[in-house]
């Protein structure tokens, strides 16, 4: 588990494939890695990724086919920067929400433009994940813990202050970037638990009005 609050920027240091799959290579810059061992978790850029190996500066990963379909990872290339941050401990502080590392879907920065001193991104959720965002809830964009400023349909908006340009790599981002999105677990949760019995028998959501309608949630 992870809170979304970014600890470093790292980048792809090397990209192998290996028999269908491929092994990354992440330069951690100032991560402290004294406390990681094997086996232990890093997100990176929201992918939750075990360390396999720990060369000194940084860590090997072994990334699915399934990972690699599903999230911007297939697209990385050798000085690609990344998002980093360790895992949860009891100890750690929730300064943001919380992460799983399990990517929902890929999104695209529509739009960027100056709010103040904050900078607004509007984004391109795919369709199948807009019921899951909500105006001021949370979302994890390339593992940083954001909350959404606005909402129409299945795009969002943003607002980055300057300590997170400046500690991520929001400053990359321009129109067309494809971002990991991780929608808040609670929501993914409560929508099984709506299913009740009928979630053994789901193939996807079955949720809509009428469901809602039957079961008290929704009055015409």
């Amino acid at each position: 588990m992870f809170t979304g609050i970014v600890e470093a920027v790292g980048e792809v240091v090397a990209v192998e494939p290996k028999g269908g799959d491929v092994r990354l290579r992440i330069g951690t810059g100032k991560l402290d890695l004294s406390d990681v061992q094997l086996g232990d978790s890093i997100a990176t850029n929201g992918v939750c990724l075990t360390v396999v190996e720990l060369p000194g500066d940084g860590y090997w990963a072994d990334v699915s086919v399934e990972t690699l379909t599903h999230t911007t990872v297939g697209q990385w290339q050798k000085g690609r920067k990344v998002n980093l941050e360790k895992a949860l401990t009891p100890r750690s502080r929730l300064g943001g929400h919380i992460v799983s590392g399990h990517v929902d879907g890929v999104g695209t920065i529509v739009s960027q433009h100056s709010d103040a001193r904050a900078e607004r991104f509007r984004v391109q959720a795919p369709a199948q994940l807009a019921k899951y965002i909500a105006h001021k809830g949370s979302i994890t964009v390339d593992g940083t813990s954001l909350t959404v400023n606005a909402i129409d349909g299945d795009r969002f908006e943003l607002a980055i202050v300057p300590h997170t340009m400046a500690e991520t790599i929001f400053e990359q981002y321009q129109a067309g970037t494809e971002i990991n999105l991780e929608v808040d677990v609670i929501a993914r949760y409560l929508e099984r638990l709506l299913l009740g019995d009928k979630a053994a028998q789901a193939q996807g959501s079955n949720i809509d009005l009428a469901f809602l309608a039957e079961h008290g949630f929704h009055r015409g």
